[in-house]
């Protein structure tokens, strides 16, 4: 087998990548269906949905709500679950202060509103290994697959499209690096969406969250 490719750097999605926010989300998408009178919805059906932005997950599940409105009662609610109903996916514990220590330069580029996404990164014990924890808020609104964010965090980590890999575990992820030009891995297990991450082509699906170990070596 050759040897990996080497990268400086790693840019990684949050939701069903380096989090399992799962029970959280679909908790506070229940909060917003009930006021509204709506059915709760299992968490494997909410899933299908996660990784485009509250606003798009209101509209689609949510469907006769004024979206904004829906917005702001998710928002309301998820603060009281969101430390709670979220945990590292597995290997992320291990693998990220291990990646750090070899010198690599990472960031978070996550399509959840920021504060919330820099406050679970704090409280996951990961605040002082990314250089920076980026959401649609950082580039003007535009959320993925926009490729701003992606953009943007190179910027911040001073590295270049050829010397970064994109970690994210959906479709959009695939879209979103394929938009700026940067190499894309896809980890399983996170959200499902509904079209076949793998399908969108990534260059390489992971077995698991480890295998980053010897994917990435410490950069020369």
């Amino acid at each position: 087998m050759s040897s990996p490719r080497k990268f400086v750097a790693a840019l990684f999605d949050f939701d069903g990548t380096l989090a399992d926010s799962f029970t959280a989300i679909t908790a506070s998408t229940n909060h917003v269906r009930q006021s509204y009178g709506l059915p709760p919805l299992p968490e494997a059906v909410v899933r299908q949905y996660v990784g485009f932005g509250l606003p798009n997950l209101m509209e689609q599940l949510v469907p006769d709500a004024d979206t904004n409105e829906a917005v702001a009662r998710y928002r309301e609610h998820h603060r009281s679950v969101m430390i709670s109903g979220t945990r590292l996916m597995p290997g992320v514990a291990e693998t990220i202060p291990e990646l750090a220590r070899r010198g690599l330069k990472m960031a978070v580029c996550s399509n959840k509103q920021v504060h919330f996404t820099r406050e679970l990164v704090s409280a996951l014990g990961l605040a002082t290994i990314f250089t920076a924890v980026l959401g649609p808020e950082d580039v003007g609104g535009r959320a993925k697959p926009d490729p701003a964010m992606i953009f943007e965090g190179l910027t911040r980590l001073g590295v270049s499209s050829t010397e970064a890999i994109y970690i994210g575990d959906m479709a959009i992820d695939v879209h979103t690096a394929r938009a700026a030009s940067v190499p894309v891995w896809l980890v399983q297990g996170g959200a499902s969406g509904l079209e076949s991450a793998t399908a969108a082509n990534p260059d390489r699906v992971l077995k698991s969250f480890a295998d980053l170990l010897w994917l990435l070596p410490a950069p020369v």
